[in-house]
């Protein structure tokens, strides 16, 4: 009776062993059957930038390494560019107004820059920007003055509606007649130009003007040196559009945010309401709405972009949610950190913009969420300069994605598969026809 009472023991041990061993295998963390296929574990990346590109935006040949077009000898009369808007907006509008100088032979004002509305303060083109030196770099490419003849000089310029001119025929024929009538006039260029249209000297004058002409003056470039020399190396410059103006502007609603945050947000909105319904998720989808600080850092996270990167914060002021972002990231740095109190209180709205502009364009990285004029602006220079670790993250995406119910580590590989083809493709860079693609 001993014999079968052992051996069933026995038995029982070995099922009982080779159980618990199965077990163990199975919900180890190591057993590539343990995770839930719901939630598969994160797959190893490198961060996007060690990405070999296909695609890169150089500086045209026509534009860098031919003599500009000789100027005529006579000019049909002067222009003043007017500007509106923040800094990067009217350097826009000013790079546009010297291609139409050129275009229309005339000889360039120093422009206007009307910043009362936008800044509520008074700064001038000569406040921000090297004067002699644009003159000297713009020598050959358009003609330019600090001041006008005697027998203009007292007078104010005839303003000229350009809003619906794009092309080079909308100027030759609309807006040359008043010039060559009034001798004098200012111009407010189009916003959306047709450069592809002007013939080869006018597209010169502009790339030059933008590119390589316009310095910061010397009190500025010095400020920013030594802003760029303050932040910790290497470092990340991310420029964050979630200010409450910027939402109100969008007609976006966030049903998660802070008392705080949407009180400033409909405080902004005066008769722009925001979209509801069905409206609102197709407006998202179209990726029209800013990004969070808190998306913004789940979308470097999916980038492989290390929590303790070095990151200087390109924004303007009423930045909300920033906890969404220094929860995760928790080195970022600021103007109002790195310069002394009295330096940043006394600066204009356009001076503190020109450097995060400075600091931007010179950065071992930059990431926008947004893609506006500045962004543009530091894309292109970055490019002129041969920086490359440029990237605009995708609204867009991120709305599709998370309107599909991606959460968690698919979320993650779906935007990672989405900004590394832009990125591999050198999509997303909104580059003037001063640049040319460039296959590696």
């Amino acid at each position: 009776m001993i014999a079968p009472t052992v051996g069933k023991t026995l038995l029982i041990s070995t099922v009982i062993f080779f159980s618990v061993f199965l077990a163990l295998i199975l919900f180890s963390p190591s057993f590539p059957f343990s995770q839930s296929p719901l939630n598969p574990p994160p797959p190893e990346r490198a961060d996007i930038w060690s990405l070999r590109r296909l695609f890169e935006w150089r500086p045209c040949e026509w534009w860098l390494q031919r003599r500009p077009a000789p100027l005529p000898v006579k000019n049909n009369g002067y222009i003043r560019v007017d500007c509106y808007g923040g800094l990067n907006q009217m350097r826009r509008d000013f790079c546009d107004g010297v291609g139409i100088a050129r275009l229309l032979n005339a000889t360039l004002v120093l422009p206007k820059f009307e910043v009362a509305a936008y800044w509520n303060e008074s700064s001038g083109f000569e406040d921000v920007f090297d004067v002699d030196y644009f003159i000297e770099k713009m020598n050959g490419f358009v003609q330019v003055v600090k001041e006008l003849p005697a027998e203009l000089a007292s007078k104010e310029p005839f303003k000229v509606d350009c809003s619906k001119r794009k092309g080079l025929f909308d100027y030759v024929e609309t807006v040359l007649p008043s010039l060559l009538e009034h001798r004098y006039i200012s111009i407010t260029p189009a916003m959306s130009q047709r450069r592809d249209r002007y013939p080869l000297y006018a597209k010169a004058a502009l790339c030059q003007a933008c590119y390589s002409a316009l310095r910061l003056t010397a009190t500025l470039e010095k400020k920013g040196s030594d802003l760029l020399e303050a932040i910790p190396k290497p470092f990340l410059s991310l420029h964050l559009r979630f200010e409450p103006d910027m939402v109100a502007y969008s007609q976006c609603e966030y049903s998660f945010l802070s008392a705080n945050s949407t009180q400033a947000i409909d405080s902004a909105r005066g008769e722009r309401k925001p979209w509801t319904g069905e409206q609102a998720r197709l407006w998202r989808a179209r990726g029209k709405c800013p990004l969070t600080p808190n998306e913004t850092a789940i979308i470097l996270q999916s980038l492989s972009i290390p929590t303790n990167t070095n990151i200087y914060l390109a924004a303007g002021d009423g930045l909300m949610e920033l906890e969404g972002l220094t929860s995760v990231y928790a080195n970022v740095f600021t103007k109002s950190t790195l310069l002394s109190g009295t330096d940043f209180e006394n600066m204009h709205g356009n001076s503190k913009a020109a450097l995060d502009y400075y600091v931007s364009v010179n950065s071992d990285s930059y990431v926008a969420t947004y893609f506006g004029n500045m962004d543009k602006m530091v894309a292109a220079m970055r490019a002129f300069k041969g920086l490359y670790r440029t990237l605009f993250l995708s609204r867009r995406a991120f709305a599709v994605l998370t309107n599909q119910g991606l959460n968690g580590n698919l979320l993650m590989e779906a935007l990672w598969k989405v900004h590394r083809d832009d990125f591999v493709m050198g999509v997303g860079s909104a580059l003037p026809d001063c640049f040319c693609e460039f296959k590696l």
